[in-house]
């Protein structure tokens, strides 16, 4: 089975690494986003997954938009490809990559479909607090995530885990599971099931503005929001003028004590802010990062701000 794999990012790298080692598949090609400066230096980098690809000598293309390349799309073509294999690639294929390929495209998507159809579903599970998610494979076809399912797996997600986190589980899930979809295709094995599109959620791209913390809500999803959001655009407040990023919290059992949302409730080896409803809701917090400086525990820097209990983080 000939395959071009189409993905950018660190994600994608498990996925591609377990493909070339598939001895029923050949990887013919790498379709990529261009190298791009990063990093405080603005040093060029190449994608994850051009650095995966090169080390079997994998020929790689890097267009900015397909669509708008069709050099790229006729070089895609002229390696004669059975299947094409996305992992957040990232963009929208027309008609004519769908249909290059025997086999179609299979996408591997982070979500049980059709719930969290989008940029960004592992976030967006986080968010709302699920206790579970994971991985599907799909036929894509000209919608957003809207294609004939394949395989699912689900993925439990433990109370504290932060998207950095679950990314990098569901990298290695969505390899096995891709893996294991391409031999079912290869046996002729395969059922492609229709999306319940009633049953359909959305999962939009994530921004900035989302990252600041408002201490009226419930600590529950100030703490979903902040694993949500880890490590961008992550999440913020304000403490004496000052941005205080908020890295990592875990929930706190409250005393019954009376205080303003966004009050310090102690301030010793744990830290502990007053949200939502007064004396019941706290949130934990376990590691900050204050402006211009970096990330550390919250009780180091309480200590050495000199947090005091009634002190207040404002939204």
């Amino acid at each position: 089975m000939r395959i071009i794999f189409l993905g950018t990012p660190e994600f994608a790298v498990p996925s591609l690494e377990r493909l070339l080692s598939w001895s029923p598949g050949e990887v013919v090609g790498l379709v990529t986003q261009p190298d791009r400066p990063a990093g405080r230096g603005k040093n060029i980098l190449a994608p994850p997954t051009k650095l995966a690809a090169q080390k079997y000598n994998i020929p790689v293309l890097q267009p900015e938009k397909l669509s708008k390349a069709p050099d790229v799309v006729q070089a895609m073509k002229d390696l004669k490809p059975d299947v094409l294999v996305t992992v957040a690639f990232g963009q929208i294929l027309k008609k004519e990559v769908l249909n290059m390929a025997t086999h179609g495209v299979v996408n591997v998507h982070g979500s049980l479909l059709p719930k969290y159809r989008g940029a960004a579903p592992i976030n967006w599970a986080l968010i709302n607090g699920e206790q579970v998610t994971g991985v599907t494979t799909m036929f894509s076809d000209p919608g957003i995530d809207t294609g004939k399912m394949l395989l699912k797996k689900e993925i439990p997600l433990p109370p504290d885990m932060n998207a950095e986190e679950l990314a990098k589980v569901m990298a290695e899930v969505g390899a096995e599971v891709l893996v294991e979809t391409l031999q079912k295709i290869e046996d002729g094995t395969f059922e492609a099931i229709e999306q319940d599109h009633g049953e359909a959620t959305m999962a939009p791209r994530l921004t900035k503005e989302m990252g600041k913390l408002d201490w009226n809500r419930p600590a529950a999803e100030l703490h979903n929001m902040v694993r949500g959001l880890y490590p961008w655009p992550g999440t913020f407040c304000t403490f004496k003028d000052s941005q205080l990023k908020i890295l990592r919290t875990r929930l706190a059992k409250s005393d019954g004590a009376m205080a303003a949302p966004g009050s310090i409730v102690s301030a010793g080896e744990h830290l502990t802010v007053a949200c939502g409803t007064p004396g019941i809701d706290l949130l934990e917090l376990v590691e900050v990062q204050p402006s211009n400086r970096a990330s550390m525990k919250a009780r180091d820097w309480a200590n050495g701000a000199r947090i005091r209990p009634g002190d207040l983080l404002q939204n």
